[in-house]
């Protein structure tokens, strides 16, 4: 790597053959010095040359490569944004050495430097240094771009089990790829940093239990990273149906005890009786007729908002699970999405009294899929709707065309949910009708349905594809809620993710073969049609559960898998002993992935045929290989989620 200095610089040093590359933030800002830094780093790798890098709030006649806001340049004409604070635009104009990059805010800075350093030909192709695919260049080109974002919502959600510095790598690693956002589930993401630690699930990996206080130090330092890259920051949705009643919320275990009389009268009554469903809180409704219960969890997301400026988007959820609803004479008289947009009015009255800005996102999440009969909101600009179509299908896009089915009745707690997409839809539309505010897609293809996948390329592409078509539903981007150790056998699914939210105009084809050629060198086409192979024969409508009448032709495709993973191992072997880092890992965790998908492959055939026996025992197997590479797999693959998941298919 060349060296990076700090200092000042004349017009004329920058003239001389071979001169040093002057790079100049022009705000003392800590996010465009952080791009600055950045802009730094990596050229200074792939240039032979020095690279100085200086700070100067007046430097337009200064020679060299000038970061700012878009409005600091005469001359720049930047993209118009809607909302300056969470949209992004970008403006790059260089010349070789000397030029400009710019954004409309600090965050939009940063990103036009990856995406200067995207048209210089660096790749990253998962997060982590062995993930960076970057050119060697004498010289630097001209660019001249600029750009506006397809949507305003690009963002990541914790899930599964992580560590510190899974999440820390990802959060440095998106907006590589054009995200913008990161979301923090709870309060202190204590669940999902609690599973990593002590290993649940994992029997062979000893861990210990995580202490709240560790969660939540854990958490700050999360926020500073975020922080640093001016990435809009989501935070908390579950909890707030239990935590200002005095009742934990950490996660979905089971408690050991029913809450006190004088807090069990505010729980939803079903079935008879007001306790906490299923022995969980976060699964737990509340009574919401009742004006004291609206009024508590109002002035507790207000005292939140006021204690936690630096959130941009606090999420107000209702309970986990469904058909949960609280059946007393007062709560029948109205529908739960009545209530909960009575209650998010308190909520923007009492935010409005102190002042506050803070943005809310409510939630169209299964029993809340039926929009309210009479309740609006009053100030739609605080909102943001999020749509979580959970129960969808994963084996169409949000491609609809035609008229959309009728709504269901509203039958309280005897709900079912659609598994269309165009029945899906229709609920959203239902919302449409009410609510014309800002609003986006809550998903989860990388949250499981990729274990469906083990090739992970009909998953992509239908990531693309939705991607592409949110704007055709009537929504203005996607928050993805996923594992985040999520790039085994390849990160193509987030590549494809991030590549079509900023731009909903690319080929998923041309993506591919781009992320393809980064992540794997010379082999790299042979490699995704050895990965689109391996999904084809592993039908993922049927790992689904939507052809079980197709159980011998899965069978017959099933026992192809075995022959191509072995006819294709000698090109992976030869290929992990490349110089390249970059290439030679990605082959290596591939070998790791034929290994454990050959096994998996014969279990689910096992199962395929009939034989539940069989299919049982392979799939322990299944679950010990995943286990035991977990050490050498940790950074890319979650076994967690692979045993949770999967585990249904062979009970």
């Amino acid at each position: 790597m060349s060296p990076v200095v700090k200092g000042v610089f004349t017009m004329s040093e920058s003239s001389r053959p071979n001169a040093p590359i002057h790079i100049i933030a022009m705000e003392v800002e800590p996010t465009i010095l952080f791009a600055a830094q950045e802009l730094a780093k990596y050229l200074g790798s792939i240039s032979a040359r020095k690279i100085i890098l200086g700070r100067a709030k007046n430097a337009l006649n200064q020679a060299g490569l000038r970061l700012g806001i878009t409005a600091e340049f005469p001359g720049v004409s930047a993209p118009e944004v809607p909302d300056i604070a969470v949209d992004d635009a970008i403006v790059i104009d260089t010349a070789g050495d000397a030029g400009v990059i710019a954004g409309v805010n600090p965050r939009s800075v940063l990103l036009a430097v990856y995406r200067y350093l995207t048209e210089l030909g660096c790749r990253w192709v998962r997060p982590g240094a062995d993930g960076e695919q970057l050119p060697s260049l004498h010289s630097l080109p001209s660019i001249k771009l600029a750009e506006t974002p397809s949507y305003r919502h690009r963002a990541v959600c914790i899930e599964g089990a992580v560590s510190y510095e899974h999440v820390r790598d990802m959060v440095d690693w998106i907006p590589k790829l054009g995200f913008n956002g990161y979301f923090i589930q709870f309060r202190e993401a204590h669940t999902f940093f609690d599973r990593w630690y002590a290993h649940t699930g994992n029997p062979i990996v000893k861990g210990a239990p995580l202490d709240v206080e560790q969660a939540r130090t854990y958490t700050r330092g999360i926020e500073k990273e975020l922080a640093k890259r001016g990435l809009l920051y989501h935070k908390v949705g579950h909890g707030w149906t239990c935590e200002p009643f005095g009742i934990s919320g950490l996660g979905w275990e089971q408690e050991v005890s029913e809450p006190a009389p004088e807090i069990a009268r505010y729980l939803a009554e079903v079935n008879g009786g007001r306790k906490l469903w299923r022995g969980v809180a976060l699964n737990t409704n509340l009574c919401y007729s009742n004006s004291h219960v609206r009024r508590t969890m109002a002035e507790a997301i207000v005292a939140y908002a006021r204690e936690h400026p630096e959130i941009n988007y606090v999420h107000v959820w209702l309970a986990d699970g469904s058909n949960n609803n609280c059946e007393c004479a007062e709560c029948q008289k109205a529908r739960p999405a009545d209530y909960y947009v009575a209650m998010l009015n308190k909520v923007d009255e009492l935010l409005a009294q102190e002042g506050l800005a803070t943005r809310i996102v409510f939630l169209v999440y299964v029993d809340l899929l039926w929009p309210p009969e009479k309740e609006r909101f009053r100030n739609p600009g605080r909102f943001v709707l999020m749509f979580a179509p959970i129960g969808r299908t994963y084996s169409e896009s949000f491609a609809v065309e035609g008229a959309l089915p009728a709504l269901p009745p509203y039958e309280r707690n005897k709900l079912t949910f659609p598994k269309g997409v165009a029945a899906n839809v229709a609920f959203l539309r239902a919302w449409q009708d009410l609510f014309d505010g800002d609003s986006f897609d809550f998903d989860y293809h990388l949250m499981w349905e990729h274990v469906n996948d083990p090739g992970h390329m009909q998953i992509s592409r239908t990531i693309a594809q939705d991607m592409k078509n949110l704007a055709k539903i009537g929504l203005n981007g996607f928050v993805s809620c996923q594992i985040n150790r999520m790039f085994f056998p390849t990160a193509l699914a987030m590549t494809a993710m991030g590549g079509t939210l900023w731009d909903t105009g690319l080929s998923f084809d041309d993506l591919t073969r781009d992320y393809f050629a980064a992540a794997f060198g010379p082999d790299a086409e042979s490699c995704r049609d050895y990965l689109v192979a391996l999904s084809d024969l592993f039908d993922p409508p049927y790992m689904r559960g939507e052809r079980e009448d197709a159980a011998d032709e899965a069978a017959a495709k099933l026992a192809r898998v075995a022959g191509v993973i072995r006819g294709f191992m000698p090109t992976i072997e030869h290929n992990m002993a490349s110089e390249n880092l970059c290439h030679a890992t990605s082959w290596q965790y591939l070998k790791h992935h034929a290994e454990l998908t050959e096994r998996l492959a014969q279990a689910v055939m096992a199962k395929a045929s009939g034989d539940k026996e069989r299919a049982a025992a392979l799939w322990q197997e299944v679950k010990v290989m995943a286990w035991e590479k977990e050490p050498e797999l940790h950074r890319v693959f979650d076994p967690w989620l692979f045993a949770r998941r999967l585990e249904r298919n062979f009970a």
